[in-house]
């Protein structure tokens, strides 16, 4: 999680601004730097729980023409299933549902998974997977990361 300090917080905010990409996966990037709003604007969201643990869900693709998803059906995952506060503007790709079963007050809750933004001119993507290293064994989701990657790097 860490602390960002605020001239780091600066750095990182200004250098993004300017149209340094910013992308990642999971809580190293969306369960980073609690205690920093900036930086949570930045990156469109902030991971809040994952009621159920590391278990298998589906991810479904909700935008089939956006290049970082082109082509990919939908598939699934085992990790943690993250249940997030998110920007109302990220560009939302892929979704999951939560089937309620440890939590049943967010039984059929669609939440993003995949999401690309811009912060000014910087771009921003992040995918919800990666708490083990086999989420990247599912070739769809490692091409989504490489893809997002790639866009963000533009």
């Amino acid at each position: 999680m860490g602390e960002l300090g605020e001239a780091e917080e600066q750095g990182l905010a200004t250098a993004v601004a300017a149209g340094t990409g910013l992308a990642g996966c999971h809580g190293g990037m969306a369960d980073a730097f609690r205690a920093s709003p900036l930086y949570q604007w930045m990156v469109g969201g902030q991971w809040v729980a994952h009621p159920d643990g590391v278990v298998e869900y589906e991810v479904e693709i909700v935008a089939p023409d956006d290049p970082i998803t082109a082509g990919l059906d939908s598939f699934r995952v085992g990790s943690e299933q993250y249940y997030m506060h998110v920007d109302p503007s990220n560009e939302v790709l892929a979704t999951t549902r939560f089937n309620g079963q440890y939590a049943s007050w967010i039984k059929d809750v669609v939440m993003p998974v995949v999401w690309k933004r811009y912060y000014d001119q910087g771009r921003v993507f992040f995918a919800s997977w990666g708490h083990v290293v086999s989420d990247f064994d599912v070739p769809e989701a490692c091409e989504i990361v490489r893809r997002g990657l790639l866009w963000a790097s533009k």
